[in-house]
């Protein structure tokens, strides 16, 4: 049996911070599998990763709900049949539902769930919570620990109001409070892992219905009419949205919006959620290729123009005094530091209604 540790947290709350450290301090000389499921088709945490030494399947597509539940299904299975690794972790997309990842998990053979736990950005708790319940509440509710991440940031109080929301939406997590910089990745690990007896009440395998096709025309009606009553839906144009937004640009400049056409259809066809909103009904997830070079400057004064309905915007471009710049960006706090090479300049946007002509103008792509 392969174990599996499933490490699920909101846009930016440190989720790749905190796998790297374990991976220096726990999971060194093992042979481990990351499985990341990014909300966009940009993948850029998983160079990173590589350089220590970790084999990357990365499961990128707009259409979240897809990747949730197909692609990311297959994923598991393909890492673990063909790789037949020591332990799996799997990081899901700041926007996914941890409950719908244990789900895939728990329909997997082969595996054994080892832990599952929820990062939380404590300067950040009481916003998310009020803002983006359907995704970070299920992410806490359902997590055996929840790891705050950047306590050094915060006073007292502002823990112990985080404490209350935890306790509130989950009465029996374990919660490690104390900085990240205190801890051994070891202690971090003991905690995870102690705090976890199986699969939570409640979790239902997942089952593929892609042969049954009456219950695809109903899903199909039913989706449907969802998507016309929830007004942050926008993505069924997005083929012309692209093509427009890529109007007039350089060679070497390219703007991705969401998922393709297939994945739109295969959303529609397949899935329909009774439990609340998917991620693309709510978020858009801009990525843009690029060949500029930037200066470390640019790209902190793009950032801090950024306007507030951008939850997160990463990024790893060519840098103007050589080498590359990686950069790290959620509301308020923005991180800029040296990066290894991509095979392109690649940025990722996402918010609700994201503008992508401001977006082209403070990322210099024309």
């Amino acid at each position: 049996m392969t174990k599996v540790n499933v490490i699920s947290g909101f846009l930016g709350a440190g989720k790749t911070t905190l796998i790297q450290k374990l991976i220096k301090d726990v999971f060194e000389g093992k042979k481990v599998v990351l499985v990341e499921n990014e909300f966009g088709e940009i993948g850029i945490d998983g160079g990173f990763l590589k350089e220590a030494g970790i084999i990357i399947n990365e499961v990128n597509g707009g259409c979240i709900c897809c990747t949730l539940r197909g692609d990311f299904h297959k994923a598991l299975e393909k890492v673990n049949n063909e790789y037949h690794p020591d332990r799996i972790i799997i990081e899901p997309s700041g926007v996914g539902k941890l409950s719908d990842i244990l789900s895939i998990v728990k329909s997997v053979e082969g595996l054994e769930l080892d832990s599952y736990s929820t990062v939380v950005d404590a300067k950040r708790c009481r916003t998310y919570h009020k803002n983006f319940k359907d995704f970070f509440d299920d992410q806490i509710a359902t997590a055996s620990c929840v790891i705050l991440s950047r306590t050094q940031m915060c006073d007292e109080a502002k823990v112990q109001e985080d404490l209350d929301i935890i306790h509130e939406l989950n009465p029996d997590a374990r919660v490690i409070t104390t900085p990240w910089d205190e801890l051994d990745g070891k202690a971090i690990f003991e905690a995870m892992t102690g705090s976890s007896n199986g699969f939570p009440e409640g979790i239902e395998v997942y089952e593929d219905d892609d042969d049954d096709d009456d219950d695809h025309d109903h899903e199909h009606e039913e989706h449907d009419h969802d998507h016309e009553e929830h007004e942050h839906h926008h993505h069924h144009d997005h083929g012309d949205a692209e093509e427009k937004a890529n109007e007039g640009l350089s060679e070497g400049n390219r703007i991705h919006l969401g998922g393709d056409e297939e994945e739109e259809e295969h959303h529609h066809h397949h899935h329909h959620h009774e439990d609340g909103p998917d991620a693309d009904d709510v978020f858009d997830s801009i990525g843009i290729e690029t060949i500029n070079k930037y200066t470390e400057a640019e790209i902190r004064e793009a950032l801090a123009k950024l306007p507030e309905n951008i939850v997160r915007a990463k990024g790893i471009v060519p840098a103007e005094e050589g080498g590359w710049l990686f950069f790290d960006y959620v509301p308020g706090d923005a991180d800029v530091r040296k990066g290894s090479a991509a095979y392109t300049g690649l940025i990722t946007v996402i918010g609700e209604h994201v503008d992508i002509e401001l977006m082209k103008q403070l990322f210099r792509v024309h």
